[in-house]
């Protein structure tokens, strides 16, 4: 292997989970000294044009014949077969989550997505799923042979405790993620809105432009909720913002539907944040059951009810808040992330 060429679709610096993810690969293999380089992907991805796919071809088949090509799932769960069929043996396969299983997809659609993402996976020589429970999608759903899957999980970095908000003042809860339908937002609402009796205020940090239509309707939904006030919508923002978001947060809010790790919860534990969270996919791993309260998926009563418990009961929060910074010190490293990767490529031999 004289490199790895790691094929991403679309704008790499958005603050999205799986982007994040891509830029600490790159970024801790140039200091580990391990060969590799971004090759970008056109952004049509996972519903790219046929200009697209063949801007996508060129691109891959220009790189030298002994690059491993790491592509990201965002692309290669969309490749036609054919595609997938001419690079087999030089690909390892990136899997944040299978594209079929985002929410707000027609039937017709998340079936197709589901069709080609398990035919493109039959041809990479090794798959990397960043959680052990879309690991045992791939094998169960998508009758990848267990053999050929690494997980590799995502990293964390060391963080300062969070100190939460003053004495009085209403409890702050945060929430991170794109405004989509898999994150669950509207049911988060729904929930709060039963529970304007209680003195706290909700922060949403994540872009609003992936899903137009659902930020929209959220936005309408807090309104006629007579939430405005207290539900703050904050858009995409800076790291400095979230670092001081979380920071001052006294209770971290994931409504998601499905998450394939969910990268934010382990950004609230290394914090120290008490969590709420939903068993959707790898959620109910991914934080500890000391640290997380977890209720069911696109559950409004289970969550209002877990709201509820939470914001009157500070002494289970501080429980949960030192469960959440005792499980910060085991978790992974991204340069542990970026060995793993590394080496697995490494064993694809073109």
């Amino acid at each position: 292997m004289s490199e790895i060429a790691f094929a991403i679709p679309g704008d790499l610096s958005l603050p999205t989970g799986g982007y994040a993810y891509d830029r600490r690969l790159l970024a801790e293999w140039a200091q580990m000294g391990v060969a590799s380089r971004h090759l970008a992907l056109p952004g049509g991805f996972p519903a790219p044009s046929e200009a697209e796919l063949a801007e996508t071809g060129r691109a891959i088949l220009s790189q030298p014949y002994d690059s491993v090509l790491l592509i990201d799932g965002l692309a290669y769960g969309a490749f036609p077969e054919g595609i997938a069929a001419g690079l087999a043996g030089r690909v390892v396969a990136l899997v944040h989550h299978p594209l079929g299983l985002e929410a707000g997809l027609s039937p017709e659609r998340a079936a197709a997505l589901l069709a080609r993402e398990t035919a493109a996976l039959r041809h990479a020589s090794a798959v990397i799923a960043t959680s052990q429970n879309t690991k045992r999608l791939l094998v169960a759903d998508f009758f990848v042979p267990e053999a050929r899957i690494t997980v590799a999980e995502p990293g964390v970095d060391p963080a300062p405790r969070a100190s939460g908000s003053p004495t009085g003042a209403p409890l702050q809860l945060l929430a991170v993620g794109s405004l989509v339908p898999r994150k669950g937002y509207d049911v988060l609402v729904a929930a709060l809105a039963g529970l304007a009796d209680r003195n706290w205020r909700l922060t949403i940090i994540g872009a609003a432009d992936r899903a137009p239509e659902t930020a929209a309707a959220l936005a309408a939904q807090i309104a006629g909720a007579g939430l405005g006030d207290r539900v703050h919508l904050a858009g995409a923002v800076d790291q400095k913002t979230l670092a001081a978001a979380y920071g001052g947060a006294d209770l971290f809010v994931m409504p998601s539907l499905f998450e394939g790790y969910g990268m934010v919860l382990t950004e609230a534990l290394a914090r120290g944040l008490p969590i709420l969270c939903t068993t959707g996919g790898a959620a109910a791993e991914t934080a500890p059951d000391a640290a997380a309260l977890k209720v069911p998926p696109g559950d409004a009563a289970a969550l209002r009810a877990g709201l509820l418990r939470l914001l009157d009961d500070a002494g289970e929060r501080k429980r949960r808040s030192d469960a959440a910074w005792h499980a910060a010190d085991a978790l992974p490293r991204w340069r542990d992330t970026a060995t793993i990767v590394a080496q697995t490529c490494a064993m694809v031999s073109p």
